[in-house]
C-alpha cells in the first residue's frame, strides 16, 4: 500500500519503530457507519481515536494514504490526542471502507471521546504501575535473603544454596513479568534488525539472572538476583515519569478542545431552537447564545450588539464590544444578554482547532529530542555486545580457561558497562534540582524541562495576567467628588461587567438603589436619569475622554460626568524580575493581545524595550517560531488560553499558579504564589544542574573506561562488578546531590552596590 501511494521513499531511510502494530490487510473491517454524522449536502464526518501511533511519521501517513482517496475532503490527526477527523463526499456506509484502510496501515481505531482516551492512557500507565510494585516488591524480598548471604562469612553450604534458591524463586518470575516492557522492545527492535537502550538492558538483566541461576546450581559463594531485580526499580521508574510526562502533553490538547464540548442551540428556519451537539453545526448555521453562555464556534453576530470577555483567547484585559456583521472568538463568554451568531467554519476547522492543530505540532517536534538517546544505543549497545562476546571468545578459546570462567569475565563485563551511571547521571540532577525549587515555590512539569531551561536566551513575556494581576483596579484621584463613588459603585453592583466589579471592590459598602436598573450591552447601567458606563453614553465628547480603561458616571441628566479610571495592576516583583533576567544575559521583550497604548504603558513601567500589541494567539506562535528560526531559544511566560499554543512552541515555558488550567497544564514551569521573582531563580538552577549534569556524565564515561579493561582482563568478578557498578552510581548521586545549591542570580543594581 504504502509503494503503491509513492511513500516508499520516506520508509526506505526509516527504521521499524519498537512496538508498532503488525499491518494486517485481511483484519475485519470495523463497523463504524452508525458514528458517522451529516456533515452539509451528500458529506459525512467521522472523529476516531487511532491506538498504535507511535511518532509524527504515524500521523504523516495516515494523512497522507486517507487523502488519496478520491472522496476524502479532510483526513486531520492530532498525534498528542490520538485523534483522527475525517469528512468525506459519500453516504455514512463509506466510513467502514476508511476504517479498514486505516486498520490495514497497522492501527486500531474506534469512535473518538475524551473517555476513550483517558481509558487508553489509564490502561498502560497502571500496566507500568503494576511492573514497578511488582518490581520493588521483588528487590526488597531479594535484597534482605542477599544481605544474609553476604553477612554470613560461617554459614554453611547448604544454608546458602537454600537462600540462592530462595532468591531465585522469587526473583525469576519478577524479572519475567516486571521486565516485559523492556523485553517486549527489545525483541522487537532485534526483530526489525536494529538495536535501542531497552537491548542493552534486556540482555544485562538477562545475563545476570542466568549467571545467577548458573552460581546457585554449582553451589558458588554469590548470586545477583538482587542486581538485576534493583535495576528493573530504577528503570521502571524512569519511564512511569516519562509516561506521565506525555499524558499531561496529550491532556492539555484535551483540555483546549473540551472548550468547545458540549451543544449547541439551533435557530431553524421558521423560529424554533434546537439542540444538537457542537460537531454537528455547518456554516452557515444561525447560533442562539445565551447571557452568560461560552462562545463554542466562530462566528458573525448577525444583528444588535454584544459585548464579549475574549480574554482567555486573545489576551485583551477587558470585555470588548462588538457590532453586527464583526467576527466573535470561539471561547468567549457572553457578557449581554442573547444574541444570534452566524456559524463561519465547523468545530474541526474553527481557531480552537486550529490552536489544538499549534500545540500537537510543537509538542510533537519537542519530543523528537528523545530519539537521541536511541541512536547514541546504536553505537553503545553493539559495542558493549561485542565487548562482552570478545571477552568470552578471548578466554576460552584464545587463553584456554573453561567456559564456565570465561562466562564470568563476559557477564562481568556486562554488569560493569551496564549504563546505570550514565542512565542516571542527568535525571538525579533533574530529580534533586526539581526538588529544591518546588521548595522555593517552582513547580517543574519534568526533568527534562530544565534542560531546555538552561539553554534559553530569549523569554517573551506575556502582559494581560502575567506581568499584570489580570483584574482592573480603580486607580486614585483626589479631585473627585466625596461620596460619588459609593454611589456608582452601587449602580454597578447590578452588573456582571469587570469594571463594575472592580468599582464594587473598590466600595464595598455601597447599597443597591432603590428601583429597576437596566443595563444596555456596550453603553452601560442607567436607573432613571443616573447612569454609570462609556463616555458617550454619558454624554462626554470623545475629545473630551482620556486614553485609558474608564467608566463614567452621571447622576442627573446635564450634570458633569466623573470619571473613574481603571488599570490592571503591575505585580509587585515585576521589574525585578525583569531586570534579574537582564542580569543573566537574557533578552526581554513583551508579547500582548492588549492594545498597543496599554502595552506600551506596561514595557515603559517595567523597562522592557521591545513590545508587540494585538497579538493574536496565532500571532504569539509565529512570533516565537521566527525567533527560533533566527537561532533564538525563547523561554514563553502566559497566563491563558491565547498563550497556549506559544507556550507549546517555546524552546520552554512558564506560567503562574493563577493562570488557567490550560497553560499550567501546557507550561513546563508553574511558579507558585506567582511570583514572577522565582523565574530568575529557576533559570539559575536550571544552569547549574546543566553543569553538574556534565560533571556526572563525564565520571561515568572515564568509569567505563577504567572499569571495562579491568573487566576483560579478568581483574573484576561479577561481584566486583556490581559493586563497582553501583559505587559509580553512588558517586554520581553524590554529586546531582549539590544541584540542590545555587546561588540566587545577581542583580544589575547589587553589582553596582556591591
Amino acid at each position: 500500500m504504502i509503494d503503491g501511494l509513492g511513500l516508499d521513499a520516506f520508509y526506505r531511510r526509516r527504521s521499524a519503530t519498537p512496538g508498532a502494530q503488525r499491518p494486517d490487510a485481511d483484519a475485519a473491517p470495523p463497523a463504524l457507519a452508525a458514528h458517522a454524522r451529516a456533515d452539509g449536502e451528500d458529506t459525512h464526518a467521522l472523529d476516531l481515536l487511532i491506538s498504535g501511533m507511535s511518532c509524527g511519521a504515524c500521523a504523516w501517513l495516515l494523512e497522507a494514504a486517507l487523502a488519496a482517496e478520491p472522496d476524502v475532503l479532510r483526513a486531520r490527526v492530532s498525534f498528542s490526542s490520538q485523534r483522527l477527523s475525517l469528512r468525506w463526499r459519500g453516504p455514512a456506509g463509506r466510513a467502514d471502507a476508511l476504517a479498514h484502510l486505516v486498520a490495514a496501515l497497522g492501527f486500531r481505531p474506534a469512535p473518538w471521546s475524551a473517555a476513550c482516551l483517558q481509558a487508553e492512557t489509564d490502561h498502560e500507565a497502571k500496566r507500568l504501575l503494576r511492573a514497578l510494585g511488582v518490581a520493588a516488591f521483588g528487590a526488597l524480598n531479594v535484597g534482605i535473603i542477599s544481605l544474609a548471604v553476604w553477612a554470613g562469612t560461617d554459614m554453611d553450604e547448604r544454608t546458602r544454596f537454600l537462600l540462592h534458591w530462595l532468591a531465585a524463586a522469587i526473583a525469576l518470575p519478577v524479572i519475567l513479568y516486571a521486565g516485559m516492557p523492556f523485553l517486549h522492545s527489545a525483541a522487537t527492535a532485534l526483530r526489525a534488525g536494529r538495536t535501542n537502550m531497552d537491548v542493552a538492558v534486556s540482555i544485562a538483566i538477562l545475563a545476570i539472572a542466568a549467571m545467577s541461576v548458573s552460581e546457585a546450581w554449582r553451589g558458588g559463594r554469590f548470586t545477583w538476583f538482587d542486581s538485576a531485580t534493583s535495576l528493573l526499580v530504577l528503570l521502571l521508574a524512569g519511564r512511569v515519569l516519562d509516561r506521565a510526562a506525555r499524558r499531561r502533553a496529550g491532556r492539555a490538547v484535551a483540555e483546549l478542545l473540551a472548550l468547545q464540548a458540549g451543544d449547541v442551540h439551533l435557530v431553524q428556519t421558521d423560529g424554533s431552537v434546537r439542540t444538537l451537539p457542537v460537531e454537528a453545526a455547518c456554516p452557515g448555521d444561525r447560533v442562539l447564545v445565551a447571557s452568560g453562555e461560552r462562545l463554542r464556534l466562530d462566528g458573525v453576530l448577525e444583528a444588535g450588539q454584544a459585548v464579549l470577555d475574549a480574554s482567555a483567547t486573545t489576551g485583551e484585559s477587558g470585555p470588548r464590544r462588538f457590532i453586527a456583521g464583526e467576527a466573535l472568538p470561539a471561547a468567549s463568554v457572553n457578557l449581554s444578554p442573547a444574541f444570534t451568531l452566524r456559524v463561519t467554519c465547523a468545530a474541526a476547522d474553527g481557531s480552537i482547532a486550529r490552536l489544538a492543530a499549534l500545540m500537537d505540532g510543537a509538542q510533537a517536534a519537542r519530543g523528537r529530542t528523545a530519539m537521541l538517546a536511541d541512536r547514541a544505543a546504536r553505537l553503545y549497545v553493539p559495542a558493549v555486545l561485542c565487548a562482552a562476546a570478545g571477552t568470552f571468545v578471548l578466554w576460552w578459546l584464545g587463553l584456554g580457561a573453561p567456559w564456565q570462567a570465561a562466562l564470568v569475565n563476559a557477564v562481568a563485563v556486562l554488569i560493569i558497562t551496564c549504563p546505570c551511571g550514565l542512565a542516571i547521571a542527568v535525571p538525579a540532577v533533574q530529580v534533586v534540582a526539581v526538588g529544591a525549587l518546588f521548595r522555593r515555590g517552582v513547580l517543574v512539569r519534568s526533568g527534562a524541562a530544565l534542560e531546555r531551561l538552561a539553554t534559553v536566551d530569549h523569554v517573551v513575556l506575556d502582559k494581560t495576567g502575567t506581568l499584570t494581576q489580570g483584574q482592573p483596579t480603580l486607580l486614585p484621584d483626589p479631585g473627585r467628588p466625596a461620596g460619588v463613588l459609593c454611589k456608582a459603585a452601587g449602580l454597578a453592583r447590578a452588573s456582571r461587567h469587570p469594571l463594575a466589579r472592580a468599582l464594587v471592590v473598590a466600595c464595598p459598602a455601597a447599597v443597591v438603589p432603590s428601583g429597576q436598573v437596566v443595563e444596555l450591552p456596550g453603553q452601560g447601567l442607567k436607573r432613571g436619569g443616573e447612569r454609570l458606563g462609556s463616555a458617550a453614553y454619558c454624554g462626554v465628547a470623545a475629545a473630551d475622554a482620556p486614553q485609558g480603561t474608564t467608566l463614567w458616571y452621571q447622576a442627573t441628566p446635564g450634570v458633569a460626568a466623573v470619571p473613574f479610571h481603571f488599570a490592571a495592576a503591575l505585580r509587585p516583583d515585576t521589574r525585578e524580575a525583569v531586570t534579574a533576567l537582564r542580569a543573566l544575559g537574557l533578552e526581554v521583550e513583551l508579547l500582548s493581545g492588549d492594545t498597543p497604548a496599554t502595552t506600551a504603558a506596561a514595557a515603559s513601567a517595567t523597562g522592557i524595550a521591545i513590545w508587540h500589541a494585538a497579538a493574536s494567539p496565532e500571532t504569539k506562535a509565529a512570533r516565537i517560531a521566527a525567533l527560533q528560526a533566527a537561532g533564538r531559544r525563547v523561554l514563553m511566560v502566559g497566563d491563558g488560553i491565547n498563550d497556549a499554543a506559544a507556550l507549546a512552541t517555546a524552546q520552554a515555558s512558564a506560567s503562574l499558579e493563577d493562570s488557567t488550567d490550560l497553560a499550567q497544564a501546557v507550561a513546563d514551569l508553574v511558579l507558585r504564589g506567582s511570583r514572577l521573582a522565582a523565574l530568575p531563580e529557576a533559570i539559575a538552577a536550571a544552569r547549574h544542574a546543566m553543569h553538574l549534569s556534565r560533571q556526572s556524565l563525564g565520571f561515568a564515561l572515564a568509569y567505563n573506561l577504567i572499569a571495562v579493561p579491568a573487566a576483560v582482563a579478568g581483574a573484576v568478578t561479577p561481584l566486583v562488578a556490581a559493586l563497582v557498578m553501583a559505587s559509580s552510581s553512588l558517586a554520581v548521586i553524590g554529586n546531582a546531590l549539590r544541584a540542590g545549591r545555587w546561588g540566587r542570580p545577581v542583580t544589575r543594581a547589587q553589582q553596582i552596590l556591591g
